[in-house]
């Protein structure tokens, strides 16, 4: 079994991925989702002015429409996040680690899963800064059919995201940190290239 982990710069993206990534019959119970709730929070409001039916309407297509694992979302607070939407293995892994006073974290957790450190660093503040996680846990025969439906949408590189973070001075990812304000990671590249 390997863990395959992406981000992605906005919700909408992430529920896309996941959406397909249970279509081709990948578990509910084998993926997880972490997203700060400003981010989900951004979507639902774009998705209420797409929609005719005027506000709520969006939230309801969310739940009703596709994603059945995103129907169980719930909040949690992980330090250096803050309030986050969550939902799969890695968010009770990342609460129990929380909840039991063991260090790492969001970090720990993803470096168990099998994410190298310097990703999981950046995965976990790429989070904070307003993008959604998508981890899957899969057999050996799968790997390339959810490589092949992560990638094609559009994740983010974790190297040239680490790369814009260290410009802004930026080490690793600091529980103790707190939760920035929402920040699309396209934001940060087009501040960067100024």
């Amino acid at each position: 079994m390997q863990t395959i982990t992406k981000v992605y710069e906005s919700y909408g993206k992430a529920r896309n991925a996941v959406g397909d990534l249970e279509s081709a019959g990948i578990a509910m119970a084998d993926i997880s989702v972490l997203a700060s709730q400003e981010a989900r929070q951004d979507y639902d409001d774009e998705t209420d002015q797409e929609t005719e039916a005027g506000p709520g309407a969006g939230l309801g297509a969310v739940v009703g429409g596709t994603a059945g694992l995103l129907t169980g979302l719930g909040l949690l607070a992980i330090p250096g996040l803050g309030p986050v939407v969550a939902a799969g293995w890695l968010a009770s892994t990342a609460l129990g680690v929380v909840a039991g006073g063991a260090t790492g974290g969001i970090v720990g957790s993803l470096i168990g899963a099998g994410v190298p450190e310097d990703n999981a660093h950046i995965y976990s503040e790429a989070v904070r800064r307003g993008g959604t996680l998508v981890s899957v846990h899969t057999q050996d025969h799968n790997i390339a059919t959810v490589q092949s439906i992560m990638g094609k949408h559009s994740p983010l590189d974790p190297q040239e995201q680490g790369a814009t973070y260290r410009s802004g001075g930026w080490d690793k990812f600091d529980p103790d940190g707190g939760a920035y304000g929402f920040v699309r990671p396209s934001d940060e590249r087009d501040q960067r290239s100024v």
